[in-house]
């Protein structure tokens, strides 16, 4: 198989494809993709439809070909201290559902998003997929990354007992347009994003961010994972995980440098110790979803950051 491939439209014409999760941050561009190539798409919106209740998933996913499970209680570290119980709860109830609620109705794929959280805290760099299973998650994070854990073995489970054909790619940390900018519950691009315009803005002379800066993170661009959702749809023919993201590695301090830039920003960067860091290192070994579904990032993350910014700036005056 070629490294980067591109959708393919006569793959999806005449699908009948549900987005759990279609009106979030990686749903939206999954949706305007998958209606590009011709697919009929359904959204189910929470407010309709409940996915942690048997019923309502059964409703949601009726009638579709494919299934792409989006849907996720989430949010930022300040989000994750908070409230460890509905994320472990929520998200195990979900991936539950979505499997034994695509089982019953025979859906033909089912592509079911995991996330960088499910590593154990101390990974060796680059992650690689076989290190899933050696160690407890950044403690945060456990909750939410053991539950999105699971979906590997219900992929796997229900492969081997029911002959669902499913997959699970594990995300990197995802940016871009229309994420969630706000400040105590986004991830770190929106939430720098956000401070370094409104400084920009206002002409503060310093902007203080979380931790130390030393750590280091691998960001992908919300466009180059909804591409890798509808490939993986195409192409994944196992329940073994693999990777999506871009395998480059970028210091949160580089980062913040970089977010400076491309607001415009002049004044002091200041690092709030007391602040936690999170994970030391973490980016990850892409090369099974090349291989497997055809998979590459496109987006270099100076183009993705300046696209971010200036979502930001229209859809907020500040």
């Amino acid at each position: 198989m070629t490294h980067d491939h591109s959708p393919d439209p006569a793959f999806w014409t005449g699908k009948e494809v549900v987005v759990t999760g279609g009106a979030g941050f990686l749903g939206k561009p999954t949706v305007r993709m998958l209606a590009e190539l011709g697919a009929s798409i359904r959204v189910p919106r929470s407010a309709d439809h409940d996915l942690t209740d048997p019923g309502a998933c059964r409703e949601a996913l009726d009638g579709a070909d494919v299934v792409i499970h989006l849907a996720a209680n989430v949010g930022g570290i300040g989000f994750n201290r908070r409230n460890p119980g509905p994320l472990a709860r929520d998200n195990l109830a979900m991936g539950l559902n979505v499997f034994e609620t695509c089982r019953d109705l025979s859906v033909d794929k089912l592509v079911a998003a995991c996330s960088v959280c499910a590593y154990p805290k101390h990974t060796p760099v680059p992650f690689r997929e076989e290190e899933l299973w050696n160690g407890y998650p950044e403690e945060s994070n456990a909750p939410y990354g053991l539950a999105k854990k699971m979906l590997i073995v219900l992929s796997d489970a229900y492969r081997r007992q029911y002959d669902l054909d499913s997959c699970v790619p594990v995300i990197a940390n995802l940016y871009g347009p229309e994420d969630n900018f706000d400040l105590e519950d986004s991830h770190v691009i929106a939430a720098m994003v956000h401070k370094y315009v409104v400084a920009a803005e206002h002409e503060q002379p310093e902007v203080v961010l979380w931790g130390t800066g030393e750590p280091s993170r691998e960001f992908l661009y919300v466009d180059d994972a909804a591409r890798a959702m509808i490939l993986a749809a195409e192409h994944a023919d196992g329940s073994e995980p693999f990777n999506v993201g871009t395998g480059i590695e970028t210091k949160i301090s580089d980062l913040a440098t970089m977010v400076a830039d491309a607001t415009g920003y002049t004044g002091e960067t200041v690092w709030d110790t007391s602040r936690p860091d999170g994970q030391p290192t973490r980016y990850l070994d892409v090369s099974r979803a090349a291989e497997q579904i055809g998979f590459r990032a496109r987006i270099p993350l100076k183009e993705g950051l300046a696209q971010t910014v200036e979502s930001f700036r229209s859809r907020q005056p500040v």
